[in-house]
């Protein structure tokens, strides 16, 4: 199923001001329209029934009343209608008389009326419709006389049908004319609605333009703060959080340099005293077969050790010079598998320690001094700490922006295990913790692994399903300086 996209900010802030606006107006249209109609049929159905009141009373009735006095009288009534003309019934006994001599009865009086009139004795009225539709208010008042102070019916009851038609039709015109303006007011509504919006969303957006300038690096980025809303607020709390992330790493960036530029200092000023150390201790390999074993041993340990000391020393040099950006490609074109060749031979690992398969004419612009410290980093961590023989392939692959060397190290040992895997390449890392004093040092691979990037290329680690660990050098044919 096919995800909807959600609505933006703006979107959603100019609706939520709209649907405001229109339950504000459509709640202010209900409430007048209800006091506007009940107001107009109140005035109506009072005028009416004190009317009809006011002249039943004025009547003179003598009993027992012929129905030709009764048709009198309700055709005297019938001319005095108020506010609109009626049409007036009266009923005494079984006599039903009306204003209109062919309809002695209505059928839009109800028997609950007539219960309610005879029963009480008093005015009472209804709204009611005919069976068209059309409004109507009935009002029943009894003919009454009073004797001796007590009042008493004279069994005559006079009915009026008043139209409610003018009526309906003033409420119908306030709801076309309140449906009418309520387009335009919505219209009008989202002139507003747009100002609020701009003015809630320019912060928004002046914060993530700042933001995104942050995560570029550009600490110095501070949004002006304006007003003294909550907006304004965030905007301050934003200046302050970057004005301390700036500090932070300011100071990170000053200790890091500061760590740098020790342990090349300390690096540089090691290199002449190992030079000297590494001097003796070729002059006293030499003579070591005529000493006693002790001595011997002793001398032995002392030279392969200050050979160590100075590997750790050249590589902590080299990593200064990565961490530094001092490093520098010399390029050169160079043929692949005649690179390849050079590194085994200089190392004397021979074919039946490491297989080759290297094509012809495959050539490469890149650095070979720093092309021979990858392929002999690679290989070497594989005779070492994987097994014999190694499998060194040497291929090219289409790329975006050309062709690609591409190499792939595999060794035939047990592979690599799972939780080292993601720090293969990590400085100083040894997959077994507690060999603290093996040959490496553990900057072996991370050397490799900036070489490579310097030449634009990328390194990989993994497993073989068949079994063994497996490198591969991904990087251009034609580096960039």
């Amino acid at each position: 199923m096919r995800r909807i996209a959600p609505l933006g900010l703006r979107t959603r802030l100019i609706a939520a001001f709209l649907l405001v606006a229109a339950i504000s107006a459509g709640t202010t249209a209900a409430l007048t329209y209800q006091q506007a109609r009940n107001a107009i049929l109140k005035q109506t159905q009072d005028t009416a029934v004190s009317t009809l009141r006011d002249q039943v009373e004025q009547q003179e009735i003598r009993l027992p009343l012929e129905q030709q006095e009764l048709q009198r009288i309700v055709i005297e009534l019938g001319k005095r209608g108020k506010p609109h003309p009626w049409i007036i019934f009266g009923e005494y006994g079984g006599v039903r008389v009306s204003t209109n001599p062919g309809t002695p009865t209505s059928t839009v009086i109800t028997d609950s009326l007539r219960d309610r009139v005879r029963n009480n004795q008093y005015a009472a009225f209804q709204r009611v419709e005919d069976q068209r539709g059309n409004p109507w208010l009935t009002i029943g008042v009894p003919a009454v006389f009073e004797h001796n102070g007590f009042t008493e019916s004279t069994g005559v009851v006079f009915y009026a049908s008043v139209p409610l038609s003018t009526e309906k039709q003033t409420v119908e015109a306030m709801v076309e004319a309140a449906q009418q303006g309520a387009v335009p007011g919505l219209a009008i509504a989202v002139v507003p609605a747009l100002l609020a919006a701009r003015s809630v969303l320019r912060p928004v957006r002046d914060m993530r333009r700042a933001a995104q300038k942050l995560g570029r690096g550009r600490l110095d980025t501070r949004i002006e703060v304006r007003g003294a809303d909550e907006l304004a607020g965030l905007a301050r709390t934003f200046n302050e959080t970057a004005r301390a992330l700036e500090q932070s790493v300011r100071e990170l960036q000053e200790a890091e340099v500061r760590a740098r530029r020790f342990a090349s200092d300390v690096s540089h000023e090691l290199r002449t005293p190992l030079a000297g150390m590494l001097a003796v201790t070729e002059v006293l390999d030499e003579d070591a077969a005529r000493l006693d074993a002790d001595t011997a041993k002793a001398l032995r340990l002392v030279s392969a050790e200050t050979g160590k000391l100075a590997v750790l020393v050249e590589d902590l040099m080299e990593i200064s010079r990565f961490d530094a950006r001092a490093a520098e490609l010399n390029l050169d074109d160079v043929d692949i598998a005649e690179a390849v060749r050079k590194t085994l031979e200089r190392r004397h690992w021979d074919d039946a320690r490491v297989v080759t398969e290297l094509p012809h004419g495959v050539r490469a612009r890149l650095d070979p001094r720093r092309f021979d410290v990858i392929l002999a980093n690679l290989v070497g961590n594989a005779l070492r700490h994987g097994g014999a023989p190694v499998h060194v392939t040497v291929g090219t692959v289409p790329g975006e922006d050309g062709e690609r060397l591409l190499i792939d190290v595999a060794d035939s040992g047990p592979g690599i295990a799972a939780e080292v895997l993601p720090h293969i390449f990590d400085r100083f890392f040894k997959a077994d913790a507690a060999r603290t004093r093996s040959a490496g040092s553990g900057l072996g691979l991370a050397i490799t692994l900036e070489n490579v990037r310097l030449h634009g290329g990328t390194l990989q680690a993994g497993n073989r399903p068949e079994g063994g660990a497996f490198f591969t050098l991904d990087m251009p044919l034609e580096a960039q300086v």
